[in-house]
């Protein structure tokens, strides 16, 4: 360890994976490499989680499912990261600047970065773990052997008050008895793809209160594999179900690829049972945010998909139609027959619910929020708060606290 050129290893990989690298001793940055020049460091956002890590080897993943890996030896802590094997889309690097506090002017040019970091799969990543681990520690891992640091698994609980839900999801993929081929009964999962295609959270919460212990058939021949197989078919019938409500078909074949990769990382039923619940209310609530009215058309659902990708800009209904190849005074004149409001209350009615959220979940200032959703001042963001919550940012704040 004491001859290794750290240095030079880590030049080496960030040339080879595209990806930033970093060499960390007792908590102290002793060198960083990044290959496509980020103006702010995304590790940032998750310091503390991946710090944590003790390890000879882990790993942690993002809420939009970044990677970060760590490799530790001693004192001297090597950090390689963010990849994600499929690129994020542009308005999830926003979220991440935001986050991170990018200053506006920089924005552009963090979003930009993080577009060029090389897309990588998980495995390649651990892969290059495992081989950095035997130069530091000679010690020979395989892929099996690194263990999964996930803070988030624990904080969906605390945060969405889950812990009921999540022994009720665990008791749909259970299995009870070794002699029991008891399968899913089709009325229950019609009705929970029913509440994912028409985006209806409260209903979906309600139902799983009270589920029955409804059983899934015998797919693997170990109670862990069970639980990730069903996991695995849950994907494929909720995705299809948010397809079916509105989402795009990439986003929701996306979101479904990267919720099955993370359970083949996971290695307790909790882990799983607790990802599978977190998955269906992610596809629920996506879905949620699409709709509007009961049985919105496609141009409400192409309306309402194009305003959650462009949140943290300021949208200009010129260019949604000119996107939706559509004539404005058309776009405008049809969204209002059929929802009975213009598109302007529609677009500042979905600011302010994502205002909402980031007020209650974040600590960033009301200026920084609003200049985030795009608002040309702060007074003209507290103006548009107050309108349709009744209360001042700082006030619905307070009322949370």
């Amino acid at each position: 360890m004491e001859n290794l050129d750290l240095h030079y290893i880590c030049t080496t990989l960030g040339n080879l994976a595209g990806i930033p690298i970093r060499i960390f001793k007792n908590r102290e940055l002793l060198y960083y490499y990044d290959l496509v020049r980020l103006p702010k460091d995304p590790l940032c956002v998750y310091y503390d989680e991946v710090m944590a890590i003790e390890d000879h080897v882990g790993y942690f993943i993002t809420n939009h499912f970044h990677y970060y890996g760590v490799v530790n030896s001693g004192d001297v802590k090597l950090i390689l990261g963010p990849s994600r094997q499929v690129a994020a889309n542009e308005q999830e690097f926003k979220e991440l600047a935001f986050r991170a506090d990018i200053p506006s002017e920089d924005v552009e040019d963090f979003v930009n970065g993080m577009r060029d970091l090389v897309p990588m799969p998980f495995e390649s990543v651990l892969q290059i773990l495992c081989t950095i681990n035997y130069i530091m520690n000679g010690e020979k891992l395989e892929l099996k052997d690194i263990t999964i640091y996930d803070n988030e698994q624990s904080s969906l609980k605390e945060l969405l008050d889950r812990q009921q839900a999540t022994l009720r999801m665990e008791a749909l993929s259970e299995e009870r008895g070794s002699h029991q081929e008891i399968h899913n009964s089709l009325s229950q999962e019609q009705l929970l793809m029913d509440f994912v295609r028409k985006g209806d959270t409260a209903a979906l919460r309600e139902w799983i209160a009270s589920a029955p212990a409804v059983r899934a058939g015998t797919i693997a021949g170990d109670q862990l594999r069970q639980m990730k197989n069903t996991l695995i078919v849950s994907a494929t019938l909720v995705s299809r179900a948010a397809i079916r409500g509105g989402m795009s078909p990439e986003e929701s074949l996306s979101l479904s690829d990267a919720f099955i990769r993370k359970c083949e990382l996971l290695n307790t039923p909790q882990q799983i049972s607790n990802l599978q619940y977190h998955m269906v209310l992610d596809f629920t609530e996506r879905v949620e945010k699409i709709r509007r009215g009961k049985y919105p058309s496609r141009l409400v659902l192409d309306v309402a998909n194009y305003i959650r990708h462009h949140l943290s800009e300021t949208i200009n209904t010129d260019d949604m139609a000119k996107e939706l190849y559509i004539s404005r005074p058309y776009l405008s004149a049809k969204f209002k027959e059929e929802t009975g409001e213009t598109l302007t209350d529609f677009i500042l009615r979905e600011k302010t619910a994502e205002a909402k959220r980031l007020l209650r979940y974040t600590d960033k200032t009301a200026t920084m929020i609003g200049s985030y959703l795009g608002f040309s001042s702060q007074s003209h963001f507290s103006r548009v708060f107050k309108k349709y919550t009744g209360r001042t940012p700082a006030e619905y704040r307070k009322k949370y606290e």
